[in-house]
Order: structure tokens, then sequence, then C-alpha cells
């Protein structure tokens, strides 16, 4: 297993060389919940890390100037040109007569900022707009703490083409738990990899019981408090599906020693068990600045970057098999991944749509897979001997976000009929 993305035995030079100061971070999504964290790291280790460059979509220009004033960056980017006036304003309020940060402005720009000069770059974008971001990073030979798993899902075999063997830090709490579980053996004495799911809200429910959940109850998260894309796939499990194929492409383990357990505390993030019948497994309580610290600071550890466990006090950890017939995303996840090419765009490219559907009451809960899974299959497999290019990603997702609405639309109608 030598084509390992995220392997902790195998360090990329960068991830130790002397810096003689302060890690240059640069952080992409600096407004949304992983930026947001990772900021609050970074400014209580000032001596550790100083943070470069920040990037947003554009629609919290406020929060944005106030955090490239906070951190005194030499460049901020932002996707959304017509956002660039506010900028300026809010840049001006913060920063008063002391000269502005660079900006970079466009669709391009955060690609730019993470080919930039820095030790690492945070991807915390969200969605697949993130490949393009996380390929510049790593072959300008940047370390990545990557927290946009959408990069793998749908260019995992771009992005294992320009990576080294341990370029990329894992900031998912599943896929930063494995990494660090796998510290424990040797590829070849690994058995299998054990992603754990919180189960969602809906934890514990039929197929049929699910036919009628509204959104306000999806989004009712008992653990996380995420966005509404991200807290629908924990209702639907679609999360742990694409962390499947994540896992596959961070490890290198086949799909068939991948497995997905429920536990409900979300205080064990996921677990790897050895040919002798160990496990090793990472706790803490879920706090996202610690697999976040770990992966801009990588290899050494933060100090007090989140709460750790009070063991005065009683707990139980429960831990229960996933049901596959209410939640069949991770099944579908794991076709998916088998299919390879384009198949996980078109998988999350259509459940980003559907999703959309379900939440603007279109589509009812239990059709986003069934709607995913019919548009899947429609797409179908690769051809043989084909290889993917970004403008192959970009084709399958368009294609793939079209059939899902009209899929979507189409059930819906029949059903009122």
């Amino acid at each position: 297993m030598t084509d390992s993305l995220a392997h902790p035995q195998l360090s990329f030079p960068a991830a130790t060389a002397a810096t003689g100061g302060p890690r240059d971070i640069v952080i992409l999504g600096s407004t949304g919940s992983i930026g947001t964290q990772a900021i609050d790291v970074v400014l209580r280790n000032p001596d550790r890390f100083r943070v470069t460059g920040l990037s947003a979509a554009g629609g919290r220009v406020a929060l944005l100037a106030e955090q490239a004033r906070q951190l005194r960056v030499r460049t901020v980017a932002i996707a959304r040109e017509d956002a660039v006036p506010a900028l300026r304003e809010a840049l001006s309020a913060e920063y008063g007569r002391e000269p502005l940060p660079a900006i970079l402005a466009g669709p391009d720009a955060a690609t730019e900022l993470a080919a930039g000069e820095c030790h690492t770059v945070l991807n915390g974008i969200t969605g697949s707009i993130g490949l393009a971001p996380t390929l510049a990073a790593l072959e300008a030979g940047r370390m990545l703490a990557l927290a946009n798993k959408e990069s793998l899902i749908v260019g995992g075999p771009l992005v294992k083409a320009v990576a080294k063997p341990g370029q990329i830090i894992p900031v998912d709490s599943e896929h930063s738990a494995l990494f660090q579980a796998l510290a424990g053996g040797s590829r070849a004495e690994v058995r299998k990899l054990v992603v754990t799911a919180s189960g969602g809200p809906f934890r514990g429910r039929t197929k049929p019981e699910l036919a009628d959940v509204t959104p306000k109850q999806a989004m009712a998260h008992p653990t996380w408090d995420m966005g509404p894309v991200i807290t629908i796939n924990s209702a639907t499990l679609v999360n742990k599906g694409l962390e499947v194929i994540e896992a596959h492409l961070l490890y290198d383990i086949p799909f068939d020693r991948i497995e997905v357990v429920v536990h409900p505390q979300s205080y064990v993030h996921s677990m790897v068990e050895f040919i002798d019948g160990s496990t090793l497994l990472q706790a803490s309580p879920p706090d996202m600045r610690m697999p976040i610290a770990l992966g801009i600071g990588w290899p050494e550890r933060v100090p007090e970057a989140a709460p750790a466990f009070d063991w005065s006090r009683a707990a139980t950890w429960e831990f229960f098999p996933l049901d596959n017939e209410a939640f069949p995303s991770v099944e579908l996840a794991r076709h998916v991944g088998d299919l390879g090419g384009t198949a996980p765009a078109v998988f999350n490219a259509a459940n980003e749509e559907c999703v959309d559907a379900f939440l603007r009451g279109r589509l009812p809960f239990n059709g986003i897979v069934d709607t995913v899974a019919a548009v899947v299959e429609e797409h179908g497999a690769p051809g043989p001997g084909t290889s993917l290019t970004p403008a192959d990603v970009l084709e399958a997702e368009n294609w793939a976000r079209t059939r899902a609405r009209q899929t979507a639309a189409k059930a819906t109608a029949e059903a009122r009929a």
C-alpha cells in the first residue's frame, strides 16, 4: 500500500523543516465553521502559527475583514467579484489609516492563494469548488490540511497523481482519527478501518418511519452544529458514504475492509482493527479544534487545542450496527467508489441538488438517496481505460445536477398526481 495520500509513517519533507518562527498558514474558507475554529486555534498559539492569507466566498465581508485585521494577513481572496467594493469598505473600517492587505478576487482567487508562499494550506472550503485549490496547494509543494472532502470524492485520481506520501493531513474528525490510529502498526497489519457515525437525528428509525420527516427535524443534529448540506447529509448518512470513499482514497484500504458503526455519543471518532485482534481508537470530546490543530501543526500536537475528557465522571459509550435498509447511502457510496471515474462526482453533485430540493419542500426525505441512486445508475460505469480530467469532473457534475433536478421534479409530480 505505497500509494497512500496520508501516511503517518511517511513524512513529507516540509512537515519537519525548521522555519525559525511561527509556521505560515493559509486558510481557505475562513468565514465558515472550519475556518473560524482554525482562527481560534491560531490566535491562542501565536508563537506556533502565523496566517498569511485568507479566502472566503464573499457573503460575510465584515467578518472576513475583521479576521484579516486580527491576523494581519498579507492577502485576502474573495470568490465573488461583486463583493470587492464592500470588502474594501469593511477593510478600511478595520484598518483605518494602515495599509490594506492585497485582494484577490474571482472564482480562481482561492486557487491562486493556495499556490502562494506558505508552509501549510488549510482547505476548509465546502463543495467540489475546493478541488482546484487542493491541486494548486499540492502542486506548489505545500502541506495540505484537508477538510474539503469533496476534493477527494470528485477528483481522487487527480489528487493522487500530484500528492506526495504524507503531504495531506486529514482534518475531518473521522479521518484524523484513522490517521492517528494507523500509527499503531504497519500497513500489512491493518485488518479493517472502522468509521464511526453518530446516527444523526433519526437513529433507530425504519425507512417507512423516515418518509414524512421535515427539514426542521432533519436539521436538528444531536451532536454537531454544521451547515445545512452537511447536516442533512448526516441525517441521511450520505456523509458516512462520502467518508468511506475518502478513507479508501487516503489509506488505500479496499472498500470491503472499511466498516461503518453507529456511535451516538460521538466520542470515538474512528478505529483501526489489526490482524492480531487489537483495535486502536482515537477518542476526544466532539470539538473540531483538535483535528484542525493536528492538521496545521503536524507532526507536533498543539497543547490545549481542545478540551479533554474528565475521567472522574462516569460515562457510557454505545456502539450499534448500521441499518443499511433505513440508510442505504453507505452501500450506495461503496458501489460508487468501486465504479470510480466520474461516478463519485455524479453521486456528490446529485446529492447536493436533492438536499436543496428537500430543504425547499420539493422532495421527501427518503427521496434524497433514492433520486441519487437513480442518477448514479443512469450515469453508469466509466469506460475501460478512461482517465479523469478536471473538465470531466465539471461535465459530470453539471449533468448530474440537471438530471437530479429533473428526476426529483418528476417523482414529486407523480406523487401528487
